[in-house]
């Protein structure tokens, strides 16, 4: 990747703002700063991380573009680690488009996605796992997953990870004193001594791992597919927990034909709720079409919430949804709790064993926070460990961790065979360079550029 060049971007949101900011990093900022900047009052040189207030203004045309403030910031005390020029504009799209190409003219080139963050990573401002979480703070959808990704910035699992390296690299080094000097080895105490050191590092790797999942679904979300026959209350069931009207009420059964989607914030993770159309024998092909796309949209849903209509008995319907979803992570809820309880909940039992059926109201709310509490359980697994601010939240880190574990546990093993201390010692260095892959220190370009190309552009 070039270094020596400039680089530019709009890094606000595309669309009509109060301010628009254009980013320029590199060795030319600050001489394209001079070029198109003309200030309110005397020339001066710009000092660093210090506001000027003025034009910026074309020079072939020597016309005034905006009204500024601009401010550069002398590397290597900037966000890149390079000099950084902003230009704070107001937040027109032309305004914007129109100062860009003029940074562009000046000697700056379109910046790629992330690259910004990846001169911050090169330029060891960041290293991998916190400049990840910059991208996990930009789309962050609750509170708490904002709050993982800004301690995992803060460097709170870069510093796990590094205590984890250096507890391997001081079991290396016995080791390899032992290879360098075999007559001085202990034999079976010191193997058992470094056996115990590896298993109390799997610990921690493990406890590390186990957060993975709560961890994925404060980052990315977990989707709740909504279904059951017509009239059993699903929209109304998804209308109570929005808060709002978004989905259509009516007794005229198939009234939803297509999903309906909506996010919530439940505990902290963003769950995407999916009302779906009622299941029943169609009759005609676009209410068939319908269906079959109900049961692939269940199929790959983290929970399925089956909604019974608790003021009749079971229908045919009733016991091909729940027949279906034996093997997904489903939940039973009984709507219309108000009305005189006619469905046999003990049949319940036996057709989903281990499932226990919820009585709610969608109507009139009873049961709901109830329900809110089963959907967080079901797509978390039961675990909660919401007060912890060391998540693993990136498949990346879990892969890279699941290997470290794995080869730690090959070198605890083989350790306790008395196999030859070379391949101990092997075992232990990949570790390393697994654990490396999470920071970034042992990581390739091809991975780098395939991170950062899912940043925006500007950031």
């Amino acid at each position: 990747m070039r270094l020596n060049d400039t680089i530019a971007a709009i890094a606000t949101p595309v669309g009509t703002g109060g301010i628009g900011i254009t980013r320029v990093s590199g060795p030319g900022s600050e001489e394209i700063g001079s070029l198109l900047f003309r200030p309110e009052k005397n020339a001066c040189r710009f000092k660093t991380h210090r506001l000027y207030h003025g034009d910026i203004v074309s020079p072939q045309t020597n016309t005034v573009l905006d009204e500024v403030l601009i401010t550069l910031m002398r590397e290597p005390h900037s966000y890149t680690g390079e000099d950084v020029l902003e230009i704070n504009c107001h937040g027109g799209p032309v305004i914007l488009q129109a100062i860009l190409n003029e940074v562009i003219k000046a000697g700056a080139r379109l910046a790629e996605p992330g690259e910004f963050t990846k001169r911050a990573f090169l330029n060891n401002r960041l290293d991998l796992s916190q400049a990840e979480a910059v991208a996990d703070m930009i789309t962050a959808g609750t509170d708490r997953g904002l709050r993982l990704a800004v301690a995992q910035l803060k460097g709170n699992l870069s510093e796990k990870i590094r205590d984890i390296r250096s507890a391997v690299v001081d079991i290396l080094a016995i080791l390899e004193t032992s290879i360098d000097f075999p007559e001085d080895d202990t034999g079976i105490s010191l193997a058992h001594e470094l056996a115990g050191r590896i298993q109390s590092i799997i610990g921690d790797g493990m406890e590390l791992l186990s957060t993975y999942h709560q961890g994925k679904i404060y980052r990315d979300g977990a989707s709740a597919v909504i279904t059951g026959k017509t009239n059993v209350g699903k929209s109304s069931l998804l209308n109570r927990l929005l808060g709002e009207k978004r989905a259509i009420v009516t007794h005229i059964p198939g009234t939803t034909r297509d999903f309906i989607e909506e996010t919530i914030n439940i505990k902290g993770a963003p769950v995407r709720f999916t009302d779906t159309a009622g299941i029943r024998d169609a009759g005609n092909s676009i209410e068939k079409a319908g269906i079959e796309l109900v049961w692939e949209k269940i199929s790959t849903a983290d929970a399925v919430i089956i909604v019974l209509d608790g003021s009749e008995k079971l229908t045919w319907e009733d016991h091909e949804i729940i027949k279906r979803n034996r093997c997904g992570n489903c939940l039973l809820i009984i709507n219309k709790s108000d009305l005189p309880h006619i469905l046999n909940v003990t049949e319940l039992y036996d057709l989903l064993p281990g499932v226990k059926p919820l009585w709610i109201s969608a109507r009139y709310g009873e049961g709901i926070s109830a329900l809110k509490e089963r959907i967080y359980s079901s797509i978390s697994g039961n675990t909660d460990n919401n007060r912890s601010e060391i998540m693993i939240t990136n498949l990346r880190h879990r892969i890279a961790l699941e290997r470290t574990v794995s080869l730690l546990s090959s070198a605890g093993e083989n350790i306790l065979k008395d196999i030859s201390p070379e391949f101990v010692s092997l075992d232990l260095r990949e570790s390393l360079e697994s654990l490396g892959e999470i920071v970034g220190e042992t990581i390739n370009e091809d991975v780098l550029d395939r991170i950062f190309s899912n940043f925006c552009i500007g950031k």
